[in-house]
């Protein structure tokens, strides 16, 4: 029996919302790995916003790759991992991508509050889109058939 996910499972679990955790090379160190809001759409990149100048826009920046993978923390556990290239940094995130995450993760009223509280900062956040190109995948409410 296997617990992988078929490409539709996949696509369709990665589109969920999750908090996800990106990894990304750091020189002289193991992998950067912090939690990020993230969006997908089947079929397309996986898209993140950041800061340009952060820790983790500057790896992103120099590695040209990352990898991310998002969970169900509740049983039947499941993960996807998804791991590519950059395809494309967007500079800066537009006013719609950052409401369109703000408003995924948050809903619109605590959204709005959000974007509002973070006005400031809009400026300096860049989007970067991931291109697919290698999945690894767990369902295991597979096993219950």
């Amino acid at each position: 029996m296997t617990f992988a996910m078929s490409p539709t499972e996949r696509e369709t679990f990665l589109a969920g919302v999750h908090v996800g955790v990106i990894s990304v090379d750091d020189p002289g160190h193991g992998p950067l790995n912090v939690p990020v809001w993230y969006a997908y759409e089947p079929g397309g990149t996986v898209d993140v916003v950041t800061a340009r100048d952060s820790l983790k826009g500057r790896r992103l920046r120099a590695a040209g790759r990352f990898s991310l993978c998002a969970q169900n923390e509740n049983p039947p556990y499941a993960y996807v991992s998804v791991e590519g290239p950059i395809a494309e940094i967007v500079d800066p995130a537009t006013p719609e991508v950052r409401r369109a995450m703000a408003y995924r993760y948050l809903g619109q009223e605590f959204g709005d509050l959000y974007l509002a509280a973070t006005e400031e900062d809009a400026p300096d956040q860049v989007m970067v889109r991931l291109s697919p190109e290698r999945w690894r995948t767990t369902d295991y409410a597979k096993q219950y058939g």
